[in-house]
């Protein structure tokens, strides 16, 4: 036990947290942890892709699934056009990802974007909180930070280094095949709950992929207010996975000078 306790320990020391970005125009987040090296991102964007095609397929047999004309499915569409060519900065990966963007009927309010670029959104969180195409573009990028950052990879790399120890040491060396962390740990990417700092993470690159594509950044902190007072105080389930409060808004707003002027020069161009 000692000895996995302290391989896992030099393992944590030979990743280490990744050096700041240089200073850069938009928000500054730091580069993707190391932890994420411990699992194959391949692995994960396949895991993803399957786990997605099924739930659109069960979506499509309870006729949830939006057609290809439905106005709202379209305008997702249209929104995501927009932003995806701003993630490639943020992951080289996302450049051939296969991005899909789909809406399910259904009253949750609730989004996502998987690992690969694999994103839903629920009719409920559009029609219940009445979105303007800046709070979509808000909402969209927030997810889309989550896959960009590697978010999943990350808490994957971390269980693996926790739970694993020696066995993740050796394979970080060539001994074995990590190709089967994602299926040994059963991780549902869909459901998958990230930490606060994660969420805040996706709040500020988000906003910076919304604002460089001509969306109102500040319709973040909008944002957060209308979910906030949704449901007659009760917390929707996007809010319940994703925590808000005071604080978060402040540092929402306190990057906002950051990010405007990325917004101002969109809307000229």
């Amino acid at each position: 036990m000692k000895l996995a306790s302290s391989l896992a320990l030099t393992l944590v020391l030979l990743l280490g947290a990744a050096p700041a970005m240089a200073q850069r125009e938009g928000v500054e987040v730091g580069k993707n942890s190391g932890f994420t090296k411990l699992v194959p991102a391949e692995q994960i964007e396949q895991a993803s892709q399957q786990q997605y095609a099924k739930m659109m397929q069960e979506a499509a047999s309870k006729n949830a699934l939006a057609p290809a004309g439905h106005p709202q499915l379209q305008r997702l569409r249209r929104i995501a056009q927009r932003v995806i060519p701003h993630a490639i900065a943020w992951n080289p990966r996302a450049k051939g990802w296969q991005w899909e963007v789909n809406l399910i009927g259904s009253q949750q309010i609730n989004a996502f974007c998987m690992p690969g670029g694999k994103i839903a959104f629920y009719t409920g969180i559009i029609e219940q909180l009445k979105l303007s195409d800046d709070e979509v573009a808000m909402i969209m990028g927030h997810e889309m930070a989550h896959a960009l950052r590697e978010h999943a990879r990350e808490r994957m790399g971390k269980s693996a280094a926790t739970s694993m120890g020696a066995s993740v040491l050796s394979q970080l060396f060539g001994l074995g095949d990590l190709g089967q962390t994602v299926a040994s740990i059963g991780v549902d990417l869909i459901n998958l709950r990230f930490g606060r700092e994660d969420e805040s993470e996706a709040d500020l690159v988000g906003m910076e992929l919304g604002a460089r594509a001509g969306f109102d950044p500040r319709a973040g902190i909008t944002l957060w207010q209308k979910m906030g007072a949704a449901n007659k105080g009760a917390p929707p389930q996007w809010l319940s996975t994703h925590p808000a409060g005071a604080t978060r808004i402040a540092d929402m707003e306190r990057n906002l000078p950051r990010v405007l002027p990325l917004y101002e020069r969109a809307r000229k161009s």
